[in-house]
């Protein structure tokens, strides 16, 4: 027997969740699949609305160049200059507001951001200042805006944040206020190759580090000397799992000087938090979900609507049926969209995805020039169905959010959590509408 629901949302990423909260809140019973473990669990943790329209430049997407122009202060003031067929053009900046309130009302505490509609600027691993709406109360005190002395710390087991390099580098960009980097020894005995999370939960459980001294005792013990006139001190973001405002108050008292974290790429502790977060948020709305299974197949009915989907369980296809199905699968690097000799594909359900013919025009020279494939996605109507090269809904009951709606560069841009948000917003209400 098949799995019933009103709307069925294939995909788990931040646009999934979106549009099952969204279709849940107007009275939808949705039930969310996943192939893989959230895609947030390798996210920075932020929430980028539009960070540089249009950029003309090569954008450093944490690790390159610089973008030009930008940064955008207010990212909505941007959204008029986006192409015509920019998702965020399609759905309008009411949906990309109400994605943003949605959003905050899901995540509550955990995050800042939500009393304006100016991007704060975040410092990240790079030494580099990054637009976003929407950031962790943890990196609250580390805003790029806060004109107070800072100190950066790393750490030997953790060799992806440089924090010396980092330092230099906002001091080079002119920030308001002096910087210092040093790197220091995690406290305690840790293989050098010790997971992320496993350092976090040393501090979260102030395990002992050796001579009667806890973790956070002996790494205050570490950075004190250090700390000159710094008024506040970043840490990369590994300050904990569940209890990472304890811990930064344990280090801020100890210290004297206000901690905060400083995002890192994956695994990211940060998107770890915000996807068991956002998943609490699922549950609290009756979302049921099913993980770890793929779509396999489809089945659709005389009038061009999907009556069910089917996952792949051990071998066995389970089908689910519903009135409306929302995909939210991601873009190329998600996998959501396919590419091959004939050219890229939506990989589910096989939807119609643009492209020129020429393949050599799908990309530019350089790593961060303006590509065509980074643009890649279904073309939607109005209501996010995705059409086919006719222009017409492939399917009269399928609605498509997030990455595998095309139109938008969203890495040089830095719009790809508010695309998710407006995006999975409608096609959460369009798949109710249906149920």
């Amino acid at each position: 027997m098949a799995i019933e629901a009103d709307v069925v949302v294939v995909g788990g990423g931040l646009a999934g969740a979106t549009a099952a909260l969204s279709a849940a809140r107007d009275g939808a019973h949705v039930h969310l699949i996943s192939a893989n473990e959230s895609t947030l669990r390798q996210a920075s943790g932020l929430i980028d609305a539009l960070g540089y329209p249009n950029p003309d430049g090569d954008d450093a997407d944490d690790a390159g160049t610089d973008a030009a122009p930008g940064p955008l202060a207010d990212p909505f003031a941007g959204i008029d200059d986006l192409p015509a067929d920019h998702p965020y053009r399609i759905v309008g900046a009411d949906a990309l507001r109400a994605g943003l309130a949605l959003f905050d009302d899901a995540v509550g505490d955990l995050y800042r951001g939500g009393h304006t509609d100016r991007n704060a600027l975040v410092a990240t691993t790079s030494g580099r200042a990054k637009p976003t709406a929407r950031y962790p109360r943890s990196m609250a005190p580390g805003l790029v805006s806060d004109d107070r002395a800072t100190l950066l710390v790393g750490f030997e087991a953790a060799t992806d944040f440089d924090a010396p390099l980092a330092a230099d580098r906002l001091a080079a960009v002119g920030v308001p206020f002096d910087v210092d980097g040093v790197t220091v020894e995690f406290p305690g005995e840790y293989r050098a190759d010790a997971a992320v999370t496993r350092l976090a939960h040393a501090l979260e459980r102030d395990e002992d580090a050796g001579e009667g001294r806890t973790s956070r005792q002996r790494l205050a013990d570490r950075v004190r000397p250090h700390l000159g006139d710094a008024e506040r001190v970043g840490f990369p973001a590994m300050l904990g799992d569940s209890q990472v405002e304890a811990v930064r108050a344990d280090l801020s008292e100890r210290l004297g000087a206000e901690v905060f974290e400083i995002p890192t790429g994956p695994p990211s502790l940060p998107g770890i938090r915000l996807a068991d977060r956002l998943f609490d948020a699922l549950d609290e709305a009756g979302v049921s979900m099913t993980t770890g299974t793929p779509v396999v197949d489809h089945e659709t009915d005389g009038d061009g609507d999907i009556v069910r989907v089917y996952i792949d369980r051990n071998g066995a296809e389970i089908p689910y049926r519903a009135d409306a199905y929302v995909l939210a699968t991601g873009g190329l690097v998600g996998k959501g969209v396919d590419s091959d000799r004939d050219g890229p594909v939506e990989a589910v359900f096989g939807c119609h995805v643009p492209a020129p013919d020429d393949r050599m025009a799908w990309s530019e020279e350089g790593a961060f020039a303006d590509h065509a494939f980074a643009r890649f996605g279904v073309e939607p109507d109005d209501r996010l169905r995705p059409v086919g090269s006719d222009g017409s809904p492939e399917f009269g009951n399928l609605f498509a959010a997030g990455g595998v709606v095309g139109g938008a560069d969203v890495a040089r841009e830095k719009s790809a959590s508010g695309v998710s948000l407006a995006t999975g917003l409608v096609a959460g209400r369009s798949a109710a509408e249906e149920g």
